[in-house]
């Protein structure tokens, strides 16, 4: 990718992200945050998961 159309990307980026209402870019960050994986899976990966899998099937 060469440089003018890097700055040409990066611009239609910012231009499309300025143009979206406040209202609808906080109701996208909340979207994305509430999709996110707990801190246990998303560092660790399924070790966590598989553990919490084990306890639960022995109780």
């Amino acid at each position: 990718m060469k440089t003018n159309d890097y700055v040409k990307y990066v611009t239609q980026q910012f231009v499309s992200y300025v143009d979206t209402p406040s209202e609808k870019r906080k109701a996208m960050k909340e979207e994305r945050k509430a999709n996110k994986d707990p801190f246990a899976y998303r560092y660790f990966g399924l070790i966590p998961y598989a553990l919490a899998q084990l306890f639960k099937r022995s109780k």
